[in-house]
């Protein structure tokens, strides 16, 4: 305990803000709203090219050959878990699979009725309507989604004032999938109407390291297979997150070395960003080093960690501790949340004993 109390300190330099978040980043948002060409051939188009969550793809093949099967359309589709592992992606190759249109938008996006409606009538039969942030649709548009998922109908006002009258409107049988961080935040009626759920996991180093190799091929970027488990080994269980430090160590290797990603050029890059060999950066740390320098390892709620270290409970709660706690650095209880035996070990200091 008296390494603890004493203090651990701070790395002298800060890291890339946001290399390893696996929130996207506002460029990575724009390319996909643009559909890059590069961003384009790095996304699989089919199951058979989408590397990982195994059961997930077994329960939706047999989901789609039924489908084609019957001639309908998919019934609609939940889709959830953490930022960063692919729910976009796997929509998309819904649509492939189907050879029908995928429309894409977002919970925050649709802001009236209105913009329900002209959603809903611009679709052909089949076709997939992708909302991600589903959890964030206000109530006035989900209720207004209820008859459209369950019956293809949906009802306008036309007029205003005691003229007003309610127009009945047929749609096209389609499919919604909905993608959210936040299941629990879905009301029951909604989370009800879909007749698929999917919960997608966070990868295996080794998938990882799969993901890797696959898009330094598509990239051109020479590559060995030291280089890709190093990558994959501090890419937080997260396709985005290693697909973000394999473009920067690919900038690294064409302008320190000789343009192939080795082993010694993924673990120089990443050290020179700060990203450890767990994947943690310097806000992983910091929040470490909060719970055991301030709060002498816990228990601490999340709100005082919040406080204390000046960030939004939510970034904290959907992007610092998911890995944490899958690494086994930090444990969630009823009382806190409490820094494990290897979290202390990381930094050297001693353990108190202790542990939730």
């Amino acid at each position: 305990m008296a390494a603890a109390s004493a203090g651990i300190m701070a790395d002298s330099i800060g890291p890339a803000p946001g290399l390893v978040s696996p929130l996207a980043t506002p460029e990575e948002e724009a390319q996909v709203a643009a559909a890059s060409a590069e961003d384009r051939a790095i996304r699989p188009k089919s199951l058979a090219d989408y590397i990982g969550q195994e059961d997930v793809k077994r329960e939706l093949d047999i989901a789609l050959r039924a489908a084609r099967m019957r001639g309908e359309p998919l019934d609609h589709v939940l889709i959830y878990g953490p930022p960063g592992l692919g729910k976009t992606t796997l929509s998309s190759i819904i649509a492939h699979e189907l050879s029908v249109q995928f429309h894409a938008t977002s919970g925050p996006a649709i802001e009236k009725k209105g913009d329900a409606a002209a959603l809903l009538t611009s679709l052909s039969p089949k076709d997939i309507l992708f909302i991600d942030e589903i959890h964030r649709l206000s109530p006035v548009i989900e209720e207004f989604l209820y008859p459209a998922m369950e019956d293809y109908k949906i009802d306008i006002m036309i007029g205003e004032g005691p003229s007003a009258r309610s127009v009945p409107l047929s749609l096209k049988p389609f499919t919604m999938i909905g993608a959210t961080t936040h299941a629990g935040k879905l009301t029951s009626p909604l989370r009800a109407r879909f007749g698929i759920i999917l919960q997608l996991q966070f990868y295996t180093p080794q998938e990882l390291e799969l993901i890797v190799k696959r898009d330094a091929e598509k990239l051109a970027v020479p590559i060995d297979n030291a280089g890709a488990a190093e990558i994959a080994a501090r890419a937080r269980g997260t396709p985005r997150i290693a697909i973000r430090l394999l473009k920067r160590v690919r900038d690294y290797a064409q302008v320190v070395g000789t343009g192939t990603i080795t082993e010694e050029i993924a673990s120089e890059c990443l050290q020179m960003h700060r990203i450890d060999a767990d994947g943690c950066d310097e806000r992983d740390r910091g929040y470490l080093r909060c719970i055991i320098n301030d709060f002498n390892g816990g228990p601490v709620g999340i709100d005082s960690l919040a406080a204390s270290l000046g960030d939004e409970r939510d970034t904290l709660e959907n992007v610092v501790e998911p890995y944490l706690i899958q690494q086994g650095l930090v444990q969630r209880t009823a009382a806190g949340r409490v820094a494990s035996r290897k979290a202390y070990g990381k930094f050297g200091a001693e353990w108190p004993g202790r542990e939730g």
